[in-house]
C-alpha cells in the first residue's frame, strides 16, 4: 500500500509469461467512474507480465490477486505492463476490461 496517494490501495503483481507479444502500441480500454475502471496495457519486461492496480477498494488484494493470476493463466502475456485504475469495479467487470485490451494486442485470436 502507498501512503502517497490518500484513499487509494496500490498493488503490483508479476507473473511468468509463455506468449511473446512484441511490440505494439499501448492498449487503453475503459473508463474510470462510478463502479468502472480502466485498464492500459504497454509494452514491459520481456518473459513476464506485470500488473499495477490501483483502487479505491481497500482491502481485496487477494481477490485481485486471483483476478490478475486468472487472466495471466489464460492469456499467457510475455512482455506486458498491464495498470489498472479501479473505482470499485467487480471481478467481472475486471476480468471483461482485461480481456478486451488482451483482444487489441498483436497476435490475439479474432
Amino acid at each position: 500500500m502507498d501512503s502517497k496517494t490518500p484513499g487509494l490501495e496500490q498493488l503490483d503483481f508479476r507473473f511468468d509469461g509463455r506468449r511473446a507479444v512484441g511490440s505494439f502500441a499501448p492498449v487503453l480500454v475503459g473508463v474510470v467512474g462510478s463502479g468502472n475502471l480502466e485498464v492500459m496495457m504497454e509494452p514491459g519486461s520481456a518473459g513476464a507480465c506485470s500488473f499495477h492496480v490501483e483502487t479505491s477498494a481497500r482491502g481485496f488484494g487477494a481477490i485481485w490477486e486471483a483476478v490478475c493470476r486468472d487472466f495471466q493463466e489464460r492469456h499467457g502475456l510475455a512482455g506486458v505492463d498491464v495498470s489498472i485504475h479501479d473505482m470499485g469495479a467487480t471481478p467481472a467487470v475486471v476480468s471483461l476490461r482485461l480481456m478486451q485490451a488482451a483482444a487489441e494486442l498483436p497476435g490475439a485470436a479474432p
